[in-house]
Order: C-alpha cells, then structure tokens, then sequence
C-alpha cells in the first residue's frame, strides 16, 4: 500500500499524542524513546531494520536502500552503551533524503546531528563505539519500544513521543484526527466564552459532600 504525499503532509500537522487518540490509544512507541534534540518532528513510512547489539552494519545498508523521506526504524536491542548512530550516517542519510531515524538503542554525535537538523529519536546516548561486522535484517517486521512496525507503516515523532500507525489504517486514523481537531476547537472556543472542562466534558459533579474535613 502507497502512502499518498499529501497524506503524510496532513498526519504531520498533529502531534503524537493525537494521532494515538485518534488510532484508539493504540501504536504507542515505549515513552523512554524520545526525541533527541529540541524541535525534532518526523513523519514518514518505515523501513525497518535490525541489528546485533553494539554492531551497526545494518544502518549502514538500510542508508543506502532507503527511499527519499522514508524512516527508519532500527532495532538495536535496546543496547545503551554504544552510539549505533553519528554525524557520518547522518550526512549519508540527509544525501539520499531520508526523513529520520527512531532506534531502540542509543545514538551519538547528538550536537553535530542536531546542528544538521536531522530528525533522530532515541532510548539514549552514549559514546561507545560499535563494529560493523554482524548482519541483522532489513524489511521485516521489528519491536520498537513494545510495538511491532512493519515496512509500510507510517511513524510520527513530535515532543510527546513517537506513534506507529499501521498502513491500512493511516487514511482512517486522519479522518479521525482531523474531527478530533475540530471538536477540541470547539471545546476551546466554549472555554474561551466562560464555561469549565466540566460542563463541557459532561464530569461528575463535585460537591462539599464529597469532601472530608477534619
């Protein structure tokens, strides 16, 4: 399935934490992969990949087959004590147009990288080396942060997080990210005119009752 430009183009007007409201709270990436610089955004399709820890060969090949404004999505083992990812494959990946990166493991060279403007998300740093020996897999499906993300799907970051929307629902998920703009809009404009969360949203009632003083 093709993901149209002029869908993505839409997804990436919504930040994270709407998009998985509008999915049915579903696609949440593990909250410890975060953006790794102030400002960093994404929204892409995946190219998955996975690599042995502290060994970042396959980087280095899905660089070099990836499509312009692909992501990638790399499954690093979670391994926390080596940059699988720096300065030199952020210039390799910016020359063939590649959107970003979203890794489970850790990323290096994060000064240079942001200076680049390139969009990286990332359970952590760390200034360990890696090999570039071991081969892993590019194009099946990989667990990032506790979700499955096949090749195909769509992948927004924004500063809450990061969500992965499965492809066959991407168009669904916009036609309810959109209506839930426009209500929440709604909802501004009525607090905006002196009504509270609570008449709006229809809360329980609170009353002195429900309070205990000693």
């Amino acid at each position: 399935m093709k993901i149209s430009s002029d869908v993505l183009h839409r997804l990436s007007d919504f930040d994270a934490a709407t998009l998985y409201e509008a999915a049915g709270q579903q696609g949440m990436v593990d909250p410890a992969i975060k953006p790794m610089w102030p400002g960093a955004h994404l929204c892409g399709v995946a190219l998955t990949l996975s690599c042995p820890a502290r060994d970042n060969l396959m980087l280095h090949h899905a660089v070099a087959l990836a499509e312009p404004a692909s992501v990638l999505v790399a499954n690093a083992q979670r391994y926390l004590y080596a940059g699988a990812w720096g300065e030199v494959l952020t210039v390799a990946a910016q020359a063939r147009g590649i959107a970003g990166l979203v890794i489970d493991g850790a990323v290096r060279d994060i000064e240079a990288v942001s200076q680049r403007r390139f969009h990286v998300f990332s359970r952590g740093l760390a200034i360990g080396a890696c090999k570039k020996e071991k081969f892993g897999t590019i194009g099946d499906p990989v667990d990032l942060g506790g979700i499955t993300v096949r090749s195909g799907d769509v992948v927004v970051g924004t500063a809450d997080g990061v969500v992965v929307l499965a492809q066959e629902s991407v168009e669904r998920v916009l036609q309810a990210a959109e209506a839930r703009r426009d209500r929440e809009r709604e909802v501004f404009r009525q607090l905006q005119s002196g009504k509270t969360t609570i008449e709006i949203l229809g809360l329980p009632s609170f009353t002195s009752r429900s309070m205990t003083c000693k």
